[in-house]
């Protein structure tokens, strides 16, 4: 383990650095492609000839995959390694990329960003656990503020910078840069990262309940993305039958994939977890339907559309080290829950949005919606790792993890039944336009009842200040 200064002492210890480089760059790239991503679709569907709801699979696909490997991905790193399973992923996300970069047809797009999200599933699950461990306890919320800014960085660069490559060099030059960074985390990982994994080698990994987890999640979020077609119930039932088999199985499992007492007997992990579901399947979407919007509505082009949505993950960026600061002396139930408000408060505004509203409004409410986001994510993520002990971090990270990938496959799904209700699967033409303006009311009004919901969940949570430094060595 590296050295680190007292827990007094106010700045970093210096010998971090080098993981705080590593994790930080990972959670950069991963928020930067799915945003410029975003920015790209219009430009994905002209050549591949992709209707408007099958254009949402492109963004989907990352994240079912993503939400169905978190859970076992980060459960296999607490007991193998997060370093190793951290440089596996890079280099999965890596292969993911240069497949894009080589497709021919949206299918095999889409399967491509299948391959990207295994990679990101364990990326996601070892960054954030490998981080803390190495971080004092009461450096915590400013080491996930940093972090939490790289995440908002890399989404505010995305439409910008997403818009210039996908303008200038086509929409695969974005995953050239996937490819890059990629080799650049690979590179700073391996040369200059030195730590030494708390692994529990002689703890059994839970393979069948991987395989069963796994198929029973894609299964379930497989039928939400069909709703309201007669076919998703059959999905949903097995998907659902299926989940309440594996959660009966690790009940009885000696060494399951998820410890079901962190949900029993621990109501901050448990209420944070369900408030970050309820934010992400509230929020997600926006800057997908906001893409569409602003590029087949008000005609921009992918460039002018990035400088716009670039409003909210910026505000994100920069507030999010502070956020993070103020979590480790304030409750972060408060902070969370202030930062879902403004979130549903920004999102119904967006609601009132129609053909001749002026570019400066939207910006305002991105702008409301990046204070909620940055007072919520840190501080939330702050609330789950200071609930469970250091062994559980791993589990912990992936389990709130696959909570915020369920949510933003639920956003997507939402985004995509109300797509279909009011435009169809149609390729966009103007004769559309007015039904993706319904949609877009519909599914913002949709979006900010579930941010509002969270709210409470969020309060009900407890305070986690009172119990000590933080229950890692409980």
């Amino acid at each position: 383990m590296t050295e680190t200064r007292p827990s007094g002492s106010a700045s970093i210890p210096t010998a971090i650095f080098p993981v705080l480089m590593a994790t930080t760059l990972a959670s950069f790239m991963i928020p930067f492609m799915t945003s410029s991503i975003t920015i790209a679709l219009p430009a994905i569907g002209s050549e591949f000839a992709i209707d408007v709801v099958s254009l949402g699979w492109v963004s989907t696909a990352f994240l079912l995959a993503s939400a169905s490997m978190l859970l076992p991905f980060g459960r296999l790193a607490d007991i193998k390694g997060r370093r190793k399973l951290f440089t596996t992923g890079n280099l999965i996300l890596m292969l993911g990329c240069t497949m894009a970069t080589a497709s021919v047809s949206g299918g095999m797009l889409i399967i491509s960003r299948v391959i990207q999200g295994i990679g990101g599933a364990a990326i996601f699950s070892t960054a954030v656990p490998t981080l803390l461990s190495v971080v004092p306890g009461n450096q915590r919320g400013r080491v996930l503020g940093i972090n939490t800014a790289a995440v908002y960085l890399g989404l505010s660069l995305g439409p910008v910078l997403g818009g210039l490559l996908t303008r200038y060099a086509g929409w695969r030059s974005l995953f050239l840069f996937g490819i890059a960074g990629s080799l650049l985390v690979t590179f700073v990982t391996l040369s200059k990262v030195k730590i030494t994994d708390n692994r529990t080698e002689r703890e059994h990994f839970d393979l069948a309940g991987s395989v069963i987890y796994t198929l029973s999640l894609i299964t379930t979020m497989y039928g939400v993305t069909l709703l309201p077609e007669l076919s998703s119930l059959w999905w949903l039932g097995g998907g659902a039958s299926g989940v309440l088999f594996f959660l009966r199985r690790e009940a009885r499992t000696a060494a399951p994939l998820l410890d079901l007492r962190l949900f029993r007997h621990n109501r901050s992990f448990t209420l944070s977890n369900v408030a970050a579901l309820a934010n992400y399947s509230g929020s997600w979407a926006v800057a997908f339907l906001l893409s569409l919007y602003l590029q087949y509505i008000k005609g921009l082009d992918p460039q002018s559309a990035g400088l716009i949505l670039v409003a909210s993950p910026i505000v994100q960026a920069v507030l999010s080290p502070t956020a993070g600061r103020l979590s480790d002396r304030i409750e972060p139930r408060i902070l969370a829950s202030s930062g879902m408000g403004l979130t549903a408060l920004g999102i119904g505004l967006l609601a009132l949005a129609n053909t001749t509203t002026p570019f400066w409004y939207i910006i305002a409410c991105l702008m409301v919606l990046g204070l909620g986001f940055a007072l919520f994510s840190s501080p939330n993520t702050n609330a789950v790792m200071s609930s469970v002990e250091h062994r559980f971090y791993g589990v912990a990270s992936a389990t709130l993890g696959t909570f915020r990938q369920i949510g933003m496959l639920s956003s997507m799904a939402i985004v995509m039944l109300v797509l279909n209700a009011f435009v169809g699967r149609v390729a966009m033409s103007p004769q559309y336009h007015e039904g993706l303006i319904r949609s877009m009311h519909a599914a913002f009004l949709i979006c900010a009842a579930l941010c509002f919901s969270a709210i409470f969940a969020s309060l009900a949570r407890g305070n986690i200040h009172n119990n000590g430094e933080d229950n890692r060595d409980r």
